[in-house]
């Protein structure tokens, strides 16, 4: 999997001016800023992986789909459409963002927000990589290596709408984080504890990473679950719960003298 960030588009796109259309590679995830970048330019956005599914699911219908493009050849279709307002626009409302391809919703949507949750939480997971590495404990920021690539595919997924992988936390199934975390003594030697400006600061940096993964859980609870219909992506919530989980085994590790 590839993140494609504002940075690397301004890398490789000079002349903005000549660009209609960018079309993302299969397997490429953009980040917010990234999707910003090319609105703000006026640059349309293909998913490669989105035209391959509406292939793919809609077979019998590509026949008099391409009628249809013939029928409205000479006519400008709108390049937005306004999901919830069922309309179309060429001018991105700025309250409005991508919730794929170039179908819009308000920046306030539940699913927004949970993607801003997660850009939020891969920045709290580097930094705190930054501080274990000025602190030496070089295993921590390693460890940590497998939380953020677990967020980056859980980011992955939901944009895709494609199932979460099974996945290892700290050469961990996810039973054994479970259990480990239900009972730190049996495995580590250690009580649970609550975390004090006296462990250090290692400790209170995985702490605020814990914090920051349940948020972003609930976050997720709030895009997914509908009442009626029950949890969407259960996966998702799912892996947010282990992944915190594996935080705090990291946290009693530190606490056992293990890092």
């Amino acid at each position: 999997m590839k993140v494609l960030t504002e940075i690397d588009l301004r890398s490789n796109l000079k002349n903005l001016d000549s660009i209609k259309t960018y079309k993302v590679p299969s397997g490429t995830i953009l980040t917010p800023a990234a999707r910003s970048f090319l609105t703000e330019n006026k640059i349309d956005i293909v998913f490669a992986d989105d035209e391959k599914e509406e292939i793919k699911e809609n077979p019998k219908e590509s026949k008099s789909n391409i009628e249809a493009e013939k029928r409205e050849e000479g006519s400008k279709k709108p390049r937005y459409f306004l999901i919830g307002a069922g309309i179309r626009t060429d001018e991105k409302p700025e309250a409005y963002t991508h919730l794929y391809a170039n179908n819009l919703v308000p920046k306030c949507h539940p699913r927004i927000k949970f993607r801003g949750k997660i850009d939020s939480l891969e920045a709290c997971i580097i930094c705190t990589q930054v501080k274990a590495k000025t602190l030496k404990m070089d295993n921590v920021a390693e460890d940590l290596n497998d939380i953020l690539t677990l967020a980056r595919n859980i980011l992955r997924a939901e944009v895709l709408s494609e199932p979460l992988e099974d996945f290892l936390l700290l050469g961990l199934s996810e039973q054994d984080i479970r259990e480990i975390s239900h009972n730190p003594q049996k495995t580590l030697g250690i009580s649970h504890f609550i975390p004090s400006y006296e462990m250090g600061e290692m400790m209170a940096e995985l702490n605020y990473v814990r914090t920051q993964i349940r948020e972003t859980e609930i976050a997720g609870v709030e895009a997914f679950l509908d009442v009626a219909e029950g949890l969407k992506r259960e996966d998702i919530i799912k892996a947010l719960n282990r992944m915190s989980s594996a935080v705090y085994v990291m946290m009693c590790r530190l606490k056992a003298g293990k890092y």
